[in-house]
């Protein structure tokens, strides 16, 4: 399985399936797996406490952990979708038209602040 074969719809229902044969549904409200997500997500980003870029992503084994930090992000966002019914797709998609909104081309090329603000750009 890759990328570019596996769909959104694909992952969630591999989980679901999961979910549902260890009778697990119970547990998997949108509070707590929000909390599990945050709690991924600073697993995630101790890989990189106090390592630069590249020394974080520097051997193999590195790497592999974090493919599988961000794994359990991405699962547990999956999991909040299942629970709440959204469609990733347009979600996603929804999230990239509002950015371009917020952040036209023009005013933000090669910046990551608004012209004039402070600090890097």
């Amino acid at each position: 399985m890759a990328d570019s074969t596996v769909t959104f719809s694909e992952l969630r229902d591999e989980l679901r399936e999961f979910v549902r044969e260890r009778d697990w549904e119970r547990f998997h409200n949108p509070k707590d797996l929000a909390m599990a997500l945050s709690v991924e997500a600073s697993e995630l980003l101790e890989h990189f406490l106090w390592r630069g870029p590249a020394a974080s992503i520097r051997t193999p084994a590195r790497r592999q952990a974090i493919a599988d930090e961000l794994a359990d992000v991405l699962i547990y966002g999956l999991h909040i979708a299942n629970a709440l019914d959204i469609d990733l797709s347009e979600a996603v998609l929804h999230k990239i038209a509002m950015s371009a909104e917020k952040y036209p081309t023009d005013r933000f090329k090669g910046r990551a602040r608004e012209p004039g603000e402070g600090g890097r750009p």
